[in-house]
């Protein structure tokens, strides 16, 4: 299983936070990333991040076509929806991606607490579910 990370500016300290918090959960799985908030992490927790490029220069397009390819499981993506930021890449797009292939996304902690808690009981492997059916 893959999970991806990506966090606004304002957002990436909560998503170094978060990782911190649930480190053991997520060492278990592949994890990519945009590059700053890879970076940041893997430099916080010493998790095996892949990056990409930063969001603003096509990382969050890199995370969406792996979506689309079904590369990616799950998306945990901290935005920033009170100050965006004009280099920011619309969001739009990325979540849609996850409607149409049944990807699992969070956009703030609250909801990412709920997939990783899932993740941890194996109520979200509705892909192994889908072959078994």
């Amino acid at each position: 299983m893959t999970i991806a990370l990506i966090a606004h500016d304002t957002k990436k300290e909560l998503m170094v936070q978060f990782c911190i918090a649930y480190c053991g959960i997520l060492s278990k799985y592949n994890l990519v990333a945009t590059g700053a908030t890879g970076k940041t992490v893997s430099e916080a927790t010493g998790l095996n991040i892949v990056r990409f490029l930063g969001g603003s220069q096509g990382g969050t397009q890199q995370i969406a076509a792996r979506i689309g390819c079904d590369e990616i499981d799950m998306l945990l993506v901290f935005r920033d929806p009170i100050n965006p930021k004009p280099n920011e890449p619309d969001d739009q797009s990325l979540l849609r991606l996850c409607d149409v292939h049944n990807i699992p996304v969070a956009t703030n902690i609250a909801t990412a607490e709920m997939l990783i808690h899932g993740l941890e009981r194996g109520d979200l492997d509705w892909r192994e579910i889908i072959k078994k059916g």
